[in-house]
């Protein structure tokens, strides 16, 4: 059965802004053991972010990277800030960033509990990585519309305001990458008022791979989307229509927020995939084929 049978039958249309949309889209990959059948499923020169893992630390970010631009793929690494170690660990990443000749890289707090050093968020990390020479041309970061566990709003929209004043005074491109979040309303609204207060940096929409329901609902709850997961847990007919026996189908979501996405400067999509990269390439393939 082809991943878009159910979709087809549905009255969700691929629109060009859809196809736009789902073109310039980047696969997630986590440090973890099923990365390895991830990388072979990868479509070649796919881009390819790749996350920070506490367990696996900043050292696997770097490892993976550089396998996969060997392999011909553009590759955008995650720095951790609670994983950095120091300013001259931050000067390290730089060099090494300089030698891949990696042009974009994305900056987070990270999910450590206990800070390796003296960075605890996204903000401080961006501050000395601008001063490090790294060579890059866009710096990406993440964004909330769900809200986030342990950070008010009105933190998470401060932090999203002061990245964008530091990177407009380094004169280095910003991409604000949406955390996952399954309510087009609550995205739409969200955008919207960050818009009005003025955030002008492009925003590249997060949503989830072609994945087992399984393993949306448990990596999803390890790797910080918890609210997302009570947002569904809450709408049970949003989980009928989201989740199928075959795994998550993105393209409703994507379909709903693609007619606002040039309003919205909303630019392309960041997959989750929880390294479920095969049926995920072959959404983007039917996606892309369709009428």
């Amino acid at each position: 059965m082809s991943i878009l049978s159910r979709f087809k039958k549905s009255s969700v249309r691929v629109t060009p802004a859809v196809k736009s949309l789902v073109a310039n889209m980047r696969y997630e990959l986590i440090p973890m053991k099923s990365i390895e059948q991830g990388i072979l499923d990868l479509p070649a020169g796919a881009p390819v972010s790749v996350t920070c893992s506490p367990v696996k630390g900043i050292g696997a970010t770097q490892e993976i990277s550089a396998r996969l631009i060997s392999s011909g793929h553009e590759v955008v690494p995650h720095f951790a800030a609670r994983l950095v170690e120091s300013r001259e660990h931050v000067s390290k990443l730089a060099a090494w960033v300089r030698q891949q000749g990696i042009k974009e890289v994305f900056l987070i707090a990270g999910d450590a509990e206990q800070p390796a050093g003296p960075y605890k968020d996204g903000v401080e990390l961006l501050r000395d990585f601008l001063d490090s020479n790294s060579g890059v041309e866009r710096i990406g970061f993440g964004s909330y519309p769900d809200g986030h566990a342990f950070i008010s709003r009105e933190d998470l929209s401060t932090a999203l305001h002061h990245k964008q004043k530091l990177l407009e005074e380094a004169g280095v491109q910003g991409l604000a990458s949406t955390q996952m979040c399954f309510d087009i309303a609550l995205i739409r609204s969200w955008l919207q008022q960050e818009r009005n207060n003025g955030f002008k940096m492009p925003v590249e929409l997060g949503v989830p791979g072609v994945v087992d329901r399984t393993r949306l609902m448990t990596l999803g709850a390890r790797v910080g989307v918890g609210a997302s997961m009570r947002y569904l847990s809450k709408n049970r007919a949003s989980i009928m229509k989201m989740l199928s026996p075959g795994g998550y189908d993105p393209t409703e979501l994507v379909a709903g927020l693609a007619k606002d996405a040039q309003a919205l400067n909303i630019v392309g999509l960041h997959s989750f995939t929880f390294n479920s990269v095969a049926d995920t390439a072959a959404w983007q393939r039917e996606v892309m084929a369709s009428e």
